[in-house]
């Protein structure tokens, strides 16, 4: 599965859990660590546990993608899952507006969501 592809099924799979504020940033011109970030929040530690299990299970089925390495689940104030081309940061929102993500990396691009062509 393509970075960009995978980024935005993230996306996907954070809404389905209700999680809040989803943005995409592509970061591979800017990083040489990853391609793109997702970033969310959850309103709760239970929230952000949700938000993160329906992202790991879902693309564990239905994809047979698994993360390199999960942190912050313990915490259940930022948890980070890492895909390598893609780093998906599920925040709550006092670790969100601390850490300011999305300012640090303000000269990234933000990446639409996808749109799905209607069967006329």
């Amino acid at each position: 599965m393509e970075a960009k592809q995978l980024a935005r099924l993230c996306r996907e799979l954070a809404d389905n859990k209700k999680a809040e504020d989803i943005v995409v940033l592509d970061v591979h011109k800017l990083s040489s660590v990853t391609d793109y970030f997702v970033i969310c929040s959850g309103t709760s530690a239970p929230h952000l546990r949700a938000i993160v299990g329906e992202i790991e299970d879902r693309l564990r089925e239905e994809h047979c993608v698994k993360p390199i390495a999960t942190e912050g689940m313990t915490e259940g104030r930022w948890v980070v899952l890492d895909f390598f081309d893609v780093i998906v940061h599920v925040m709550h929102p006092d670790s969100r507006k601390q850490y300011d993500l999305e300012g640090l990396w303000s000269d990234a691009k933000p990446v639409r969501a996808g749109t799905r062509k209607r069967k006329v």
